[in-house]
């Protein structure tokens, strides 16, 4: 028996959103590590790096004036400031990235998530993660030691503003079980590939199939 010849695709972006602490980073890392064929979308942004944070690695660290002449120059899929720092989604990367059959994956909020489907909704599948209770969120905030207990505070306000925005993603998350949420977002990885419009050299395979009897 002959081996099946492989179909041409077309990538993804699969965009992970939640509020800070509800487990999208978690997520998306084991996504990566158990995951063939995709790849972190890396950003741009103006913070200072944190402890342990590698420049290119978990981002791209830039100035204020260099992150501004990418935006002038439409080089972003997506950018925002959140708690005075600004974060945007390298343009070119992406699209080569995806000509090429490779997924790409994002951790980015919301307002990011917009901007990408104003560009790009066809290559988008947005994920949403949301806590089991607001206040299992707020005590893994704390456990994490990131950030100050005022930045804390901050980020628990904003987090009932964000959860309003499930409604904008193609499929929701609860993680109250982290292998759990981690095997469901696989799911939807996989089955995101094998739709037809993503399967771009089908035509071409199919009637390669037809004419083998002819």
């Amino acid at each position: 028996m002959k081996p099946a010849r492989p179909v041409a695709t077309r990538g993804l972006m699969l965009v992970l959103s939640s509020p800070s602490g509800a487990g999208k980073s978690t997520i998306s890392r084991a996504v990566l590590e158990r995951e063939e064929n995709i790849a972190l979308s890396v950003s741009l942004t103006t913070r200072p790096p944190r402890k342990g944070e590698e420049d290119g690695r978990d981002y791209i660290f830039v100035g204020d004036a260099a992150f501004q002449a990418m935006v002038e120059r439409d080089g972003f899929l997506e950018h925002a400031e959140v708690f005075g720092h600004r974060y945007g989604t390298p343009r070119a990367p992406v699209e080569a990235a995806l000509e090429k059959g490779r997924d790409m994956l994002f951790d980015i909020d919301w307002q990011g998530a917009q901007q990408i489907a104003e560009k790009a909704r066809t290559d988008l599948v947005g994920v949403f993660v949301l806590p089991p209770s607001i206040e299992e969120l707020e005590r893994r905030l704390h456990a994490r030691a990131q950030d100050s207990s005022e930045v804390v505070r901050a980020r628990m306000a904003k987090a009932l503003d964000e959860v309003s925005h499930y409604a904008e993603y193609d499929y929701v998350v609860i993680n109250s079980d982290l292998e759990t949420s981690i095997e469901e977002v696989r799911s939807i990885l996989r089955a995101e590939r094998r739709r037809r419009t993503r399967q771009t050299g089908l035509t071409d395979f199919v009637n390669a199939l037809r004419g083998e009897k002819r």
